[in-house]
């Protein structure tokens, strides 16, 4: 439930100052902690080992809120960070979803799996070509490869009768994109991409107010990505994600989830005009500082720089948080000071920012038309104390929606000159440890594993035609800013958007 409260009378006004007085004071405690401790904020309690939740503490997972008839049996395409999140709601609600197979060329990753799950030898792959090769052995396939090797295994587990959910981005190229779609529709088979934004109750109360006409038509809408310093040196100086070549540029490796959540809002406006602009700033060797080495661990100058290796993971063990970002690091091993210095040593995560092979943009801006004059402005920066914890303004001719993190939005009408504050209710958050992107993971394997065993279709709201057009827009976006110019959107990319409206996504109940 969302619980709205109308800042209208005293008592109302002195109840919210006690409340945000409150707030302020924990934010207070909290900030002075985290810097005190030098430790970046995206060490999240819920991904520590030892803060695990049991499986008594998921008994919930058994009550009306997640009733379900039939348990869904699922195969883990790739084992890393995301597919071990996604897999981790059947620990909690083993009454709903099994993990009977995984594949992974990496035997620690694949030996921690079989363990975990109780998956039997024959289910456990180093090659997913052979899995697809067994008879069809589970509901889904949940594939989760580097971001250029989704296309492949997606076409064949559809192909074999598997419902799909694919991690973002769908795929590198528009045409790759449209190849997975025709193939799950061709086959009948669910499809759901990764968008796990439009899962996330704050987005979906967004949608609802827009929708309801709570701020009129909408005008315009101001929605930044503050990607977070550390963060973008993981991943896209130092990471999997730094070169556009091994990947693909950050716009769709990092903010497609932004593109497609104001697609979600706008609902069937079309996006008349696209321009974009955007670059590689202050990661290169340009900017090395004067002594700075190849590497953290022995650089006489780390103390001074904000994006020491030796700070941001070091310091972060130390405090006892072994997930996300730290676990990456250690693809073969557990996490410890011993392993996670070892890959500083020869790993590139290691490496100084300025001394990397990063080639894709820092910042970028994304300016858009709809029709009837709607405009949007989308910003990504990775040079942000916030950590992926979006900032949205939407103006209305009646009011304007403001929402800057995942349990409030706010509402300020024109005409009562009144702020209407609606608190998020996380249902069922508060019992899973998927607590990441605002707990959207959580929702999104929840609402994938509903869809399958009842063959409901429409709790998927990242489906085919939706990711489809998402994508798109990203891709005639970059281009954009690649070509200098300005995108006619419907004009130039006519063709791809009609294969895109081919059918609905559809199945039926297992």
């Amino acid at each position: 439930m969302f619980h709205a409260r109308t800042r209208s009378s005293d008592e109302g006004a002195r109840r919210t100052k006690q409340t945000k007085e409150s707030s302020e004071k924990r934010g207070r405690r909290a900030r002075s902690r985290s810097r005190e401790k030098k430790i970046p904020q995206a060490c999240f309690p819920a991904l520590r080992l030892s803060n695990r939740p049991t499986s008594d503490t998921f008994s919930t997972c058994k009550g009306a809120l997640f009733a379900m008839a039939t348990r869904v049996d699922v195969i883990i395409i790739g084992a890393g960070n995301r597919g071990s999140t996604y897999a981790r709601f059947a620990e909690e609600c083993p009454d709903q979803m099994r993990v009977v197979g995984v594949a992974d060329p990496n035997l620690f990753a694949r030996d921690a799996f079989k363990q975990k799950y109780r998956i039997e030898e024959q289910n456990v792959f180093v090659d997913w070509h052979e899995a697809a090769k067994r008879e069809k052995f589970a509901h889904a396939a949940i594939i989760c490869t580097p971001d250029h090797l989704h296309k492949e295994p997606a076409l064949v587990f559809a192909k074999r009768g598997y419902h799909i959910l694919l991690e973002k981005p769908m795929s590198v190229t528009p045409d790759d994109c449209l190849e997975i779609v025709s193939a799950c529709l061709d086959s009948a088979v669910l499809l759901a991409v990764c968008h796990v934004l439009r899962y996330s109750p704050a987005v979906r109360k967004i949608k609802e107010l827009i929708d309801s006409g709570a701020i009129g038509d909408v005008i315009h809408i101001q929605h930044l990505e503050p990607v977070g310093f550390y963060h973008f040196a993981h991943s896209f100086v130092r990471g999997n994600w730094r070169k556009e070549s091994q990947s693909s540029f950050s716009l769709l490796t990092k903010s497609s989830h932004d593109i497609d959540l104001i697609l979600y809002w706008l609902g069937n406006r079309r996006c008349l005009k696209v321009s974009s602009f955007g670059s590689l700033s202050h990661f290169s060797s340009d900017n090395k500082p004067s002594g700075a080495t190849a590497r953290c661990l022995d650089c006489p100058v780390e103390q001074q720089c904000p994006y020491s290796a030796k700070r941001i993971y070091l310091d972060m063990v130390r405090q006892g948080c072994v997930g996300w970002p730290v676990s990456v690091l250690c693809p073969t091993s557990n996490v410890d000071i011993e392993s996670v210095t070892r890959a500083l040593q020869t790993g590139p995560y290691g490496r100084c920012v300025y001394s990397c092979d990063n080639d894709v943009c820092t910042n970028q801006v994304v300016n858009m038309e709809f029709e009837g004059g709607l405009t949007v402005a989308f910003s990504m920066v990775a040079f942000t104390e916030r950590l992926c914890q979006r900032i949205t303004t939407i103006s209305g001719s009646k009011g304007e929606l403001s929402c800057n993190n995942d349990s409030v939005v706010r509402v300020f009408d024109f005409l009562t000159q009144k702020e209407t504050v609606h608190h998020v209710d996380n249902a069922g958050l508060l019992v899973s440890s998927l607590r990441a992107h605002g707990g959207s993971d959580y929702f999104l394997i929840k609402d994938f594993v509903a869809a399958i065993a009842s063959g409901d279709a429409a709790l998927i709201q990242s489906g085919p035609k939706e990711t489809l057009a998402s994508h798109l827009l990203v891709f005639a976006a970059e281009q954009a800013r690649k070509e200098n110019r300005i995108v006619f959107f419907e004009e130039e990319w006519a063709e791809k958007l009609a294969q895109g409206t081919m059918g609905p996504n559809t199945a039926t109940p297992i």
